[in-house]
């Protein structure tokens, strides 16, 4: 059987005419149409965040601005009738983009390149890689899904140099508000004995583990576990049955704050607490927070308005 092509069709809009544009192509038949809007898709990421750690900056940058009505038809003689059909009396500029079944699918992925991190992490999205891997860089897989990051945001790289500098072969992790599992499973590449990684939502459990067996990672190493330590005493308490040399804590200001004074009972004597997701502005509220809990300061990373911050006991 021939492959099936397909063209998408873009038109173009501004807010205030988009109920129009959807009503005459409605009119005209058209009553599967996805519309791409940058408010929509801000909500749509808030409340889908467990499966991404922060949405890739280009990303958002393409998606600043934009109301666009997006539909499909065959790319094919009775295809091109109904575009004429439904594009008849619209005013707004258009654009068809031939595509292919395969396309149609994981044509987002033209996105998504491979990111080196600090001086050995080497993100990689998973469908590349075949790919070489540049020497002496460790290669760390990824399947971000259609607007999972991959770790190009600043908060999540800042993160990932300090988890580069401060895993040591053989030692444990604790990777809190873990999201895809993308910082413990580089940990894992690096080196990390073992990990253990919490996250409020549920979902997450299964994007960190999927994206740990992309690594050849298991559960004999990885530990997943959905649950908020700040509101679960028993977690919270089951968590700090040992300590970890690395803690990790990608989150927000807003948690890391109420989260600081459980840190020290979960360390090692040498251990590190790295925590990251901090806008510049709130920095100092963090750090304060850090030395309350009985913590020192000892490296700041900053990187487009984002801060990372590393402590010890």
């Amino acid at each position: 059987m021939d492959e099936i092509r397909w063209l998408e069709v873009a038109v173009n809009t501004t807010p205030d005419k988009l109920d129009e544009v959807c009503a005459k192509l409605a009119a005209a038949g058209m009553d599967s149409v996805v519309i791409e809007d940058e408010q929509d898709f801000l909500s749509f990421l808030e409340q889908n965040r467990q499966y991404w750690d922060y949405v890739d900056q280009e990303l958002l940058d393409r998606m600043k601005g934009v109301t666009r009505v997006k539909f499909y038809v065959t790319d094919d003689g009775d295809g091109h009738a109904q575009l004429e059909q439904y594009t008849r009396g619209l005013d707004c500029e258009y654009a068809a983009t031939p595509l292919t079944d395969n396309d149609w699918a994981y044509s987002w992925q033209k996105y998504y390149k491979p990111l080196e991190i600090g001086e050995r992490l080497y993100v990689v999205p998973e469908w590349l890689r075949e790919e070489p891997v540049p020497v002496g860089r460790v290669p760390f897989y990824l399947n971000p899904g259609l607007t999972f990051g991959t770790g190009s945001h600043a908060s999540t790289q800042l993160c990932l140099e300090g988890v580069e500098e401060h895993t040591v072969p053989g030692r444990d992790v604790l990777d809190l508000g873990c999201g895809s599992g993308i910082l413990s499973i580089a940990a894992l590449c690096l080196g990390a004995g073992s990990a253990v990684a919490v996250d409020i939502d549920p979902k997450a459990v299964d994007v960190a583990y999927e994206n740990a067996a992309l690594n050849g990672i298991g559960k004999d190493r990885y530990t997943v576990r959905a649950g908020n330590v700040l509101s679960d005493a028993a977690l919270a308490a089951e968590l700090a049955q040992k300590q970890y040399h690395l803690v990790l804590a990608n989150i927000v200001a807003d948690v890391i704050i109420p989260l600081a004074p459980q840190v020290p009972g979960l360390m090692e004597e040498d251990g590190v607490f790295l925590c990251s997701g901090i806008i510049d502005t709130r920095a100092h509220e963090v750090e304060s927070a850090l030395k309350r809990a009985g913590l020192t300061l000892t490296q700041k990373r900053e990187k487009n308005g984002w801060v990372a911050l590393e402590a010890k006991l």
